[in-house]
């Protein structure tokens, strides 16, 4: 029988899993393909081979992000109002980048080790003794949430305020996280917030306040160190500050919880890998976190614009078109991967995109989320002799991101 092709643009697709299937047979047959978009949006390319979408995502002169990185059109103010670090180009990318990046390099981030370890371990030992429990609500929401409000100085009684924020953002499609689900609500009147949500204010107003207190008195934070001009007396102005300060809420706690949440499965299906864990060097559970993360591909994809005709694995893109880069499917990508469905917790190199590799736009928090991910999985190792999904698991409802809400586990405390 031949494949039906699962709805990519439908976010209901995604609630029972991946479409893997779907992906596999455009990658072999149609690599670049044109998609209709189900609610009437004017379609788009998919791109879906590992070396095609490295080379849309490395040109940027070509395949623009000015235009929005979702798949929904917006107007020019639309475009002006929303746009963040992830929706420009070079040169004003790059100038914006190397202010907010200095905190998110990796010599500041390997100083950051001894406080991921220290919120690892409270976390842990506050559940010490209990066997069942929702590992989502228990641990890996609270990484990187915690560590997100030390590293931007906020009081702990904030951090799951804010959280459930960043939620209602990256979960705009999701109905659990948000009442202004964008597939299904008239969000127009917020087409010039983030995300199209009023929640955006709510953030905005915590951010002014925030970096108006460390105007007054600075402290040792990130918000504190954004406001500092560089060397060549450049700064932030307010909305960029605030931009960057919602973006940080929105994106740096949901994607590392989702990776953490998937990897988390995949060791309860391989307890041999489970138990080689607290035996393994850094380098090693480096490249065991490189395969979790391939595996999981959280951002799914990340749409450009054509800037210019071109052409594209045999078809003819027209400027304005709409190019998506589905990561998920790069990821999986036989022609470069050979055995992409093992989970090889030795593959290296490990190139993966879940970060988007080697691009102008690689992921600010690429060097956090791995730290994170490596210590938890240290401490928890530790620990547990055993872990084992234990009900019902509820994935996210969205084409846009990958997640698991609720995944519920037993684990077995060593003695």
């Amino acid at each position: 029988m031949e494949l039906v092709l699962a709805d990519i643009t439908s976010h209901d697709t995604f609630v029972e899993g991946v479409p893997h299937e779907t992906f596999e047979w455009l990658r072999a047959n149609d690599p670049v393909h044109w998609t209709e978009e189900s609610d009437g949006g004017r379609g788009f390319w998919s791109v879906t081979r590992y070396d095609d979408v490295l080379s849309v995502s490395r040109n940027s002169e070509v395949y623009s992000s000015r235009l929005g990185i979702r798949l929904e059109d917006m107007d020019d103010e639309e475009t002006e109002a929303r746009r963040t670090l992830m929706e420009m180009d070079a040169p004003e990318h790059t100038q914006l980048r190397r202010l907010v990046s200095r905190p998110f390099s990796p010599k500041s981030v390997a100083e950051y080790e001894d406080a991921v370890r220290e919120i690892a371990v409270e976390i842990l030992e506050k559940l010490r003794g209990q066997t069942e429990f929702d590992f989502v609500q228990a641990i890996s929401r609270e990484l990187p949430m915690r560590m997100l409000g030390r590293l931007l100085g906020l009081p702990n009684d904030d951090l799951d305020w804010l959280v459930q924020r960043g939620d209602a953002l990256i979960g705009n499609s999701d109905p659990e996280f948000t009442d202004y689900v964008v597939d299904k609500v008239d969000t127009s009147a917020y087409a010039k917030l983030p995300f199209r949500s009023p929640v955006s204010l709510e953030l905005f107003e915590y951010a002014a306040q925030a970096l108006e207190d460390r105007r007054i008195t600075p402290t040792m934070d990130i918000l504190s160190k954004l406001l500092e001009p560089t060397v060549d007396g450049e700064s932030l102005d307010d909305l960029a500050l605030k931009n960057f300060f919602t973006l940080m809420v929105a994106a740096g706690n949901d994607t590392t919880r989702y990776s953490i949440t998937h990897a988390l499965t995949e060791m309860s299906e391989r307890p041999e890998v489970w138990a080689a864990i607290p035996t393994m060097e850094t380098p090693e559970l480096k490249t065991l976190v490189d395969e979790m993360l391939r595996r999981s591909s959280v951002t799914m994809h990340f749409r450009r614009t054509v800037m210019q005709d071109t052409e594209l694995g045999g078809k003819q893109l027209k400027k304005g078109d709409k190019v998506v880069m589905w990561f998920i499917s790069a990821n999986y990508d036989e022609n470069h991967w050979g055995n992409p469905f093992e989970f090889d917790f030795r593959r290296s190199p490990n190139q993966h995109v879940s970060f988007g590799l080697q691009s102008p736009h690689l992921c600010l928090g690429a060097h956090l989320a791995r730290l994170e991910m490596r210590v938890i999985f240290e401490e928890m190792a530790k620990r547990w002799t055993k872990v084992e999904v234990n009900g019902k698991t509820e994935r996210f409802r969205s084409n846009f991101i990958s997640g698991i809400k609720y995944l519920p586990v037993k684990v077995t405390w060593a003695a």
